[in-house]
């Protein structure tokens, strides 16, 4: 084990010593969070990040889908189990503290258990009351890793009949668990659920020969995303009922997943972007000058809002050129920044020679042949593949419109995932909706489905105009000069075939047959060749 730097040692920590504490930390802290000012930067089972020791310092970077840090470790501290890091960061004049827990839920571990021991007593407790006329049988929480149960899931039977011949699959989620695993109890009881009928047919059940359904429990006030998906899923398979759970009367409350109210959806006008474009052309005309000539073709700058341009490489927005107007006055500015997330910073003259250094860096790195370890090459691979969908949407998915593709459409209520990943249209005139990810995803099917439904909703508000019928897509100046169809949008899953998660397909399952899905399997290699490896279609 490596040493680690503590007290006043932590000041006189070398480089290595710095590295070697952060990453003894993370392989023995699998969950682990990363926490400023209290506040959860990352939560390390959704994020990559690289520890490097050159030029004498120590760089610790991050990264996930909502943001990126990079910054210089100064010292490492342990805490109570904690890992406190003094960092620097470019721009800041004060060194800024990082602390790493090992999981964002900061109760102890043995809090964390007990709370969960206490939960499985309640619910058992609910769940004979409010079920008289079944057994409850097998109610644990035990992680079962094979079949990726965790112990935030508390999952049963109940049985019907005096021999037990009938059951239902059950599933709970307590209220001190966080709001991502409340939300991610439907794609667990679906897993619960095919994992009951497989050993039911396999006579390994007590004598139960047939599960009928899936009962979900939430906890009280939470109940609407699961809600929304649920009322989605084939009941001609399975039988589906929701219910909350008070955890201070113990009592049940079965929700009508049918009856849900209107969905809160935004979507913003469509805006010009070829005026985007033409406003902003002295800023990236300037940007162009500090990258590397030969690499310019591989950048794609796209227009973000009416005001906002960015300037990506292969998905990694590095610049933006952003207009607006100088404080406490009309008179107009633009603005060029570079870098990304807290590393963001304003272009000038000073800092022209450290952007291009860090260009070069970036150009050098980040390319299809490039090494697979370095952390610009790694950094946020679902963009990148975004970005080789729409270059070669045309020649990929043949069927589909290339001339309307639009990224990180905002069609999401408030508190969820705000934007969906790519939004275009078949030559039909019929909505077709990208999500794409670069790495496993157990949940991939439901999030998919959060977005089906709200374009669909979206598409349904119809109203004629000009005696013509149009949905709220069109009505905010998207897809213009073509007709919308009426019918219900199609779902495009992507993912390297050896990313797509073994549950996938078990949850696409159980979709209902209005949603119609389409599970597209890219080459491995995609960053070198984008190709179809298979396809798999609902029914």
């Amino acid at each position: 084990m490596p040493a680690r730097a503590s007290g006043k040692d932590a000041e006189k920590a070398s480089p290595s010593l710095l590295a070697a504490s952060i990453e003894t930390f993370l392989a023995e802290n699998l969950a682990a969070a990363v926490l400023e000012e209290g506040q959860v930067l990352f939560d390390m089972r959704l994020t990559r990040y690289s520890v490097a020791t050159s030029h004498g310092r120590c760089v610790l970077q991050l990264w996930s889908e909502e943001r990126n840090i990079v910054r210089t470790v100064l010292s490492a501290e342990r805490r109570s189990g904690n890992l406190r890091l003094m960092t620097s960061r470019m721009g800041a004049a004060r060194p800024v503290a990082l602390e790493l827990v090992p999981t964002r839920d900061r109760r102890t571990p043995n809090s964390r258990e007990a709370a969960r021991r206490q939960y499985l007593r309640l619910l058992e407790r609910a769940l004979t009351r409010a079920f008289p006329e079944q057994k409850l049988e097998g109610l644990r929480s035990a992680t079962d890793l094979e079949h990726s149960f965790g112990p935030q899931y508390v999952r049963g039977r109940l049985l019907r009949g005096s021999k037990g011949m009938v059951a239902e699959a059950v599933i709970g989620v307590g209220a001190d668990e966080s709001g991502a695993m409340v939300d991610g109890v439907l794609t667990l009881g679906l897993l619960w659920l095919d994992h009951c009928r497989e050993h039911a047919a396999g006579k390994k059940s007590g004598g139960v020969q047939h599960f009928g359904g899936l009962k979900v429990i939430v906890p009280e006030g939470a109940w609407r995303t699961t809600a929304e998906r649920m009322a989605w899923l084939n009941p001609a398979i399975a039988g589906f009922q929701l219910f909350t759970l008070d955890e201070r009367s113990e009592a049940l409350t079965e929700i009508d997943i049918h009856d849900t109210g209107n969905l809160e959806s935004r979507l913003v006008h469509a805006f010009d972007v070829s005026t985007a474009l033409y406003r902003a052309q002295a800023g990236i005309a300037r940007m162009r000058e500090l990258i590397p000539t030969e690499a310019w073709g591989r950048v794609e700058v796209r227009a973000r809002s009416a005001s906002e341009v960015g300037i990506l490489l292969h998905g990694l927005e590095f610049a933006r050129v952003r207009q607006g107007f100088a404080p406490n006055s009309f008179e107009h500015r633009e603005e060029i920044s570079f870098g990304a997330g807290a590393n963001e910073t304003t272009l000038t003259e000073e800092n022209e020679p450290l952007c291009r250094e860090l260009l070069s860096r970036l150009f050098a790195s980040r390319h299809p042949d490039g090494i697979h370890t370095d952390a610009l090459f790694r950094l946020q691979p679902e963009r990148w593949l975004e970005s080789r969908i729409r270059i070669d949407i045309a020649e990929v998915f043949p069927t589909l419109h290339g001339e309307f593709l639009y990224t990180q459409v905002p069609a999401i209520g408030a508190g969820e995932r705000g934007m969906l990943d790519l939004l275009t249209v078949d030559h039909q005139g019929r909505l077709v909706i990208l999500e794409v990810k670069a790495d496993e995803d157990m949940h991939l099917p439901l999030q998919g489905l959060d977005y089906w439904i709200r374009v669909r909703a979206l598409n349904a508000e119809r109203q004629v105009v000009q005696s013509k019928s149009v949905g709220a897509f069109e009505r905010q100046g998207y897809f213009a000069g073509s007709e919308l169809s009426e019918r219900a949008p199609k779902l495009l899953l992507v993912a390297p075939a050896l990313r797509i998660h073994p549950s996938n397909e078990v949850v696409l399952r159980y979709f209902s047959p209005q949603v119609e899905w389409e599970l597209v399997a890219m080459s491995e290699q995609w960053r070198r060749e984008l190709r179809v490896v298979f396809r798999k279609r609902g029914a």
